[in-house]
């Protein structure tokens, strides 16, 4: 039996971080965040997300809770795409949005589901709720199912996690102090 030594790597150091570029790099990141067309991107997506749920829970027949997922990262991106945002009100626009989509969802597709079981147009029974509000909660609460508390957990973290601007490996390469070579 032989045994070999392989001699370790030498030890680097990490190099210095230039904290004025860092700072420069956070107040530039700052000045660009926006909530306010984050909060306008976050309800639009959060929206069309619903209705891409009620649309999909239509064509297959069956009301799928991981729809809540791609309700989350949809809206998460939005929010960050248009937001560009740093700061943590733009994880709670995108966790509340994502939400709310998620609701909504349900909601459409138990519209739908209701329209088919009566034989009705879906513009009949989203009237009947409109004069009725207080319909809506009983609908919510009949259609609910304790697996709905998993599906929009993850919807609200990805929601969350998605909706912030990370740095780039070029602006964290660029922060670094650069040393003379000799």
């Amino acid at each position: 039996m032989s045994y070999s030594i392989t001699p370790e790597p030498p030890q680097t150091t990490a190099p210095e971080v230039d904290q004025e570029k860092v700072q420069n790099l956070l107040n530039k990141r700052y000045a660009e965040q926006n909530l306010g067309t984050a909060i306008l991107a976050g309800l639009l997506s959060s929206v069309v997300a619903a209705f891409l749920w009620a649309l999909v829970t239509y064509a297959t027949g069956y009301q799928i809770g991981f729809m809540a997922i791609g309700v989350g990262v949809l809206v998460g991106y939005a929010v960050r795409y248009f937001g560009n945002g740093v700061t943590n009100r733009f994880g709670l626009a995108g966790a509340a949005f994502s939400l709310f989509g998620c609701l909504l969802g349900n909601l459409l597709a138990s519209f739908i589901a209701l329209s088919q079981i009566e034989e009705s147009s879906i513009f009949l029974v989203l009237s009947a709720f409109v004069s009725s509000p207080g319909m809506v909660i009983e609908i919510m609460k009949e259609t609910f199912s304790p697996i709905d508390l998993l599906f929009y957990g993850l919807a609200i973290y990805e929601g969350y996690k998605l909706s912030f601007r990370g740095l780039a490996d070029e602006e964290i390469a660029g922060v670094h102090n650069q040393t003379p070579q000799t």
